[in-house]
């Protein structure tokens, strides 16, 4: 039995839909720009060019309905909504044909962004990891078996912030759909059991404000909701 100089953290976890179970989170990896309308947004060509990836600590997760505080360095939190592939099955240099296999859920989740920073640091050439990759930042609901789900090919995505809808878009819309995202990541890093993967967001990305609701969801998939505190 291993000895630690103090206890570690209890580790990060996902509901799992109509179950005790919870889905031990290991590590979470993003898609950037895979919607054409959000890449447009963001000034980028959508040519489908090979997707490109960033990270968030697994302990950025939070549970649909929760209340989470402004984040500091801030006065740009953006909100973009995602679906989220939750893997049940590892391996590397997975075949696209191969690679739902891999799948053991999907569910809704929000990509937060501290846009201000991920702005500065994309002007200095720097990493962009202060403006996404902290507390807090990937609110995920409840994962939905594949068993239950299947897996979706199509399907409205759609984000509203105080009951006014600010994102829309479609599943059939992403440039990479979800085989493609986990077998291309597959090449880059061994992926195992507990990593997370956010699909990209749809155009309408945003700000909210302290005090905010955040409601979305995908399709057959599920619905998060998401409060920002006043203070």
């Amino acid at each position: 039995m291993t000895d630690f100089a103090f206890a570690p953290p209890a580790p990060p976890s996902v509901a799992i839909l109509d179950s005790e179970e919870r889905f031990p989170v290991r590590r979470i990896f993003c898609v950037g720009r895979n919607y054409a309308a959000h890449a447009r947004e963001m000034g980028q060509d959508p040519d489908r060019e090979p997707p490109f990836f960033f990270s968030k600590p697994a302990d950025a997760v939070v549970d649909s309905g929760s209340t989470i505080p402004y984040p500091s360095l801030t006065e740009d939190l953006h909100h973009e909504i995602e679906l989220v592939v939750a893997i049940g099955k590892g391996g590397s240099d997975i075949p696209v044909e191969n690679a739902l296999d891999h799948v053991f859920g999907y569910a809704v989740g929000i990509d937060l962004t501290r846009r201000d920073l991920q702005g500065a640091a994309k002007k200095k050439g720097q990493p962009w990891d202060w403006g996404k990759a902290f507390d807090r930042s990937a609110p995920c609901a409840p994962i939905m078996p594949v068993a239950r789900s299947g897996h979706p090919q199509k399907g409205r995505v759609w984000l509203a912030v105080n009951d006014e809808t600010r994102q829309e878009g479609d599943l059939d819309e992403l440039i990479w759909p979800v085989a493609d995202v986990i077998a291309i990541c597959s090449r880059a890093v061994e992926l195992k059991p507990g990593d997370l993967i956010y699909t990209g967001t749809p155009a309408g990305v945003g700000a909210v404000l302290r005090g905010d609701r955040m409601t979305g969801g995908v399709e057959g998939v599920g619905e998060i909701s998401i409060d920002i505190a006043e203070g």
